[in-house]
C-alpha cells in the first residue's frame, strides 16, 4: 500500500461554511402580524370602551320653533388587559464554550434557539386564543374544495360581520391545509387564469378577495418533551380559517377584533421581547435568556367569522 495513505495527510475537521439545523422560518409565524400591537407602560390596566348599538341609531328629532333639541347620549365602560411574562434561558458553560470549533458561535446558536421556542410559544397562544369554536360571532362550516365557491362564502362571511358591525373584514388567517384548499378551488383558478402570473399566491388571493392580507400560519411544532421521541404537527392542525377586521395601527375610537397589548414598560421593546446576557459565576458559565411579555386580547367577537372546517 503506498504510503503517505489519504488518512495520513488530512484530519477531520468541522467545516466552516456550513452546518445544519432544522428551525422555523419566520415568515411561517402570523401570531404577530394579524392584530395590531399596543405598547403599553403597564402589566396591568384599563381601556374605554363605548357601546356599539349607541353609535348606529338616530335620536335626531325634528325641532320645532322656540323648543330644545332632543338630547341623546352614549353609555362608556372599560375593560382590561393583563400581559404575562414568558422567560427561557440556555446556559453556556466556559468549559463548552473554550473546547467549541469553528463555525460554531454559542451566543448566536442560543439566541436563535430561544427565539424559537418564544416565536412557538405566541403562535400556539394565538391558536389556542382565536381559533376555536365559540369565540366568534360566527362559526361557519364552510367547504372550499372542488367546485363550491370559496370565494362566496369568504364574501359572505364578510358582508355578515360588515352588517353587524360597519366594519369590513380586511384580514384571513389560514392554516396551511385550508390555503392549499383555498388556492386549489376551481373558482379561485378560474377566475386567476388570466391574471399576468396565473399562480395563486397570498398576495393574490387577498387583491382578489378585497383584503388588506392572506396570512398563513406554516410554523410546526414538536408535541413531546426533550427525550421522548418527536411528534410533529402544525400549530394551526386542521383545515381552519379566520375572516377578522383589524385596523393597521391601534387608535382612538376605533374598533379592532383583537390587540396585542405588548409590555414595553417592561421589556424596553415594542414587541415586549428583550435577550439578555449575563455571567452565572457559580455555574462557571453564562446565560442568555429571553423575555417576552403580551395578552393577545380578544376584543370584539362580532368583528370575526370562524370557518371550522373548509375541506368538510
Amino acid at each position: 500500500m503506498p504510503q503517505p495513505n489519504s488518512t495520513d495527510v488530512h484530519v477531520d475537521a468541522p467545516l466552516t461554511n456550513l452546518s445544519v439545523g432544522f428551525k422555523n422560518d419566520m415568515n411561517h409565524f402570523v401570531a404577530d402580524k394579524v392584530f395590531p400591537t399596543v405598547p403599553v407602560a403597564k402589566q396591568t390596566d384599563k381601556y374605554f370602551t363605548y357601546t356599539q348599538a349607541d353609535f348606529f341609531r338616530t335620536d335626531a328629532q325634528l325641532r320645532a320653533p322656540g323648543t330644545e333639541s332632543a338630547g341623546s347620549g352614549y353609555n362608556l365602560s372599560t375593560a382590561t388587559y393583563s400581559c404575562d411574562v414568558l422567560a427561557l434561558h440556555k446556559d453556556i458553560a466556559d468549559q463548552t464554550r473554550a473546547n467549541a470549533d469553528a463555525p460554531l458561535d454559542m451566543n448566536r446558536d442560543a439566541v436563535e434557539f430561544l427565539t424559537q421556542h418564544m416565536m412557538l410559544k405566541r403562535e400556539q397562544d394565538f391558536a389556542n386564543t382565536f381559533l376555536k369554536t365559540g369565540v366568534w360571532g360566527t362559526d361557519f362550516n364552510g367547504t372550499w374544495t372542488g367546485d363550491n365557491s370559496a370565494i362566496d362564502e369568504i364574501q359572505n362571511g364578510q358582508d355578515h360581520v360588515e352588517g353587524n358591525t360597519g366594519y369590513r373584514p380586511n384580514i384571513l388567517v389560514l392554516g396551511a391545509q385550508a390555503y392549499t384548499e383555498l388556492k386549489n378551488n376551481n373558482d379561485v383558478l378560474d377566475r386567476i387564469k388570466y391574471t399576468q402570473t396565473g399562480v395563486v399566491t397570498e398576495q393574490l388571493l387577498a387583491s382578489l378577495l378585497g383584503l388588506d392580507k392572506v396570512l398563513v400560519s406554516r410554523a410546526i411544532k414538536n408535541g413531546n418533551a426533550e427525550g421522548v421521541a418527536a411528534s410533529y404537527s402544525r400549530v394551526m392542525t386542521t383545515a381552519e380559517a379566520l375572516l377578522v377586521y383589524a385596523p393597521a395601527t391601534p387608535s382612538l375610537m376605533h374598533p379592532s377584533a383583537g390587540y396585542t397589548f405588548s409590555w414595553t414598560g417592561y421589556s424596553g421593546s415594542k414587541e415586549g421581547q428583550r435577550v439578555s446576557r449575563f455571567r452565572m459565576d457559580h455555574l462557571r458559565s453564562d446565560r442568555v435568556e429571553m423575555e417576552m411579555s403580551y395578552d393577545q386580547k380578544l376584543i370584539s367577537n362580532e368583528l370575526g367569522y370562524y370557518f371550522t372546517s373548509v375541506n368538510a
